[in-house]
């Protein structure tokens, strides 16, 4: 995978460092955002390559962040990311899919696992945004 700017949603703020390190290493230019509202303001700024998102968060979830990216950067490619819920992992990650996410990932996982999802849903001459 080229590099990419990625905004990197979640409200874990541990787990968020945690895959901002992991992509920064792998040479990405990483935004993190550690809730819904904090996404909506970078999207609003700044443009992104490629957006990780969790699905369940507080406030604004994952599948509010995924219909605004849609309709503000339309070519932004997502992963959306769910450590389960109240309601089946699966159900939330079939949910994020159908409102425009082009890939899932279950929490937990592992660094290899990590940039083969991203690695998935980037095409391979993707320039990085401005």
């Amino acid at each position: 995978m080229k590099p990419s700017s990625i905004l990197v949603v979640d409200d874990e703020p541990d787990l968020c460092d945690l895959i901002s390190r992991m992509l920064t290493r792998a040479g990405h230019k990483v935004t993190c955002a550690n809730d819904g509202d904090e996404a909506s303001k970078a999207i609003a700024t700044q443009k992104f390559d490629l957006v990780l998102t969790d699905v369940i968060m507080p406030e604004k979830d994952g599948i509010e962040v995924i219909g605004e990216l849609r309709r503000q950067q339309p070519n932004v490619r997502i992963v959306a990311m769910s450590g389960g819920g109240h309601v089946a992992m699966g159900q939330y990650l079939k949910i994020a899919k159908g409102m425009g996410a082009h890939g899932v990932l279950q929490k937990p996982f592992g660094h290899d696992e990590l940039l083969a999802a991203l690695d998935a849903v980037m095409p391979g001459d993707h320039p990085p945004a401005a």
